[in-house]
């Protein structure tokens, strides 16, 4: 908040996570089989981050993300990193995909910098605007099993009080843009208030630029009491719902920033340039061209090298070509 930006109309950026190459999925399996060791492991992490924070770069995205090249599940990489959790059996996340729900066991509390490494190592590379990125307390809480905090509002209030130390370890390593990824946070609309009660615990009190991703929510059950979360920015999904959620938005004034997605992470299709460019003029009906920043509609994770590549080249020259209009 108040951080002041040099950025062009319709800045471009990116949820966050991108497709691991063939060789780190390769070598997460060895290791998690302790075939290879952590070191080993590590070094075909930054190897995969490098590729992407370049093509990032090369391509002029004006904020990107580090890659999430060290990350496997959202929720889990944190908890593996933080005192007061045990992992569990395996649970299926989508498709073919599964992950071991973590379950909460004790006091939670945060140990040492879980994604400054990465971040720095990106901005040092690339001297762009990159995101320092975390999954939010909600999300995580609702993500895992709790069998020591009386309810889920108290986890979720430790979740944020620990997650906080980790955004202050990027602020105070120089990050002023940190998005907050809050999938659940739409689910249980009885529980927004203290869901906006944790958020606040990470926010307050810095002068960083919030942005918060929410994919693929209910938004009747929680518009317009979600304006209330304390964040500059909300990063949503609309070209998968061939940006019907306009008409749902423009019910009530929209006052924040919005991370407008403009391609579909769960289509093989590469969108046009045109296709893409409609879509950004859909958006008027609700926003102005000052409030938004164009991006994918989620972490492009799912899709090929290939496609991750082609579909975020094509946001890129279709906002080149938009801006000549203003």
């Amino acid at each position: 908040m108040n951080v002041k930006l040099n950025l062009p109309l319709f800045p471009t950026t990116v949820v966050g996570s991108f497709p691991k190459p063939d060789y780190l999925v390769e070598a997460r399996s060895k290791y998690s089989k302790k075939e290879m060791d952590e070191n080993e492991l590590k070094k075909l992490e930054l190897k995969a981050s490098d590729f992407w924070v370049d093509f990032q770069t090369k391509a002029g995205v004006n904020i990107i993300s580090d890659g999430e090249m060290d990350r496997g599940d959202m929720v889990a990489f944190f908890s593996e990193r933080m005192d007061g959790f045990k992992q569990g059996g395996l649970v299926r996340s989508y498709g073919n995909r599964y992950y071991r729900k973590p379950i909460i066991t004790g006091p939670v509390k945060f140990k040492e910098p879980m994604t400054v490494e990465m971040w720095k190592r990106a901005k040092a590379r690339s001297g762009k605007y990159v995101k320092g990125i975390l999954t939010g307390p909600y999300t995580m809480m609702d993500w895992l099993f709790n069998e020591y905090y009386p309810s889920r509002k108290d986890a979720c209030i430790a979740l944020a009080e620990a997650l906080r130390s980790e955004v202050q370890a990027l602020y105070d390593g120089g990050c002023r843009l940190i998005q907050i990824d809050e999938p659940a946070i739409s689910t249980r609309p009885e529980e927004i208030d203290f869901a906006i009660e944790a958020n606040r615990i990470l926010t307050e009190g810095l002068e960083a630029k919030f942005f918060m991703h929410i994919c693929y929510g209910d938004w009747a059950k929680i518009y317009p009491k979600m304006l209330e979360l304390p964040v500059d920015q909300f990063d949503l999904e609309f070209a998968n719902r061939n940006y019907e959620l306009l008409n749902f938005f423009k019910k009530h004034p929209f006052t924040k920033e919005v991370g407008y997605g403009v391609v579909d992470v769960h289509s093989h299709n590469i969108e046009t340039e045109e296709q893409i460019i409609a879509g950004i003029k859909r958006g008027f009906v609700v926003y102005k061209p000052e409030q938004m920043y164009i991006d994918p509609d989620c972490g492009l994770k799912t899709r090929s090298l290939e496609e991750a590549q082609k579909k975020m080249e094509a946001i890129v020259e279709a906002v080149k070509e938009l801006r000549k209009e203003y």
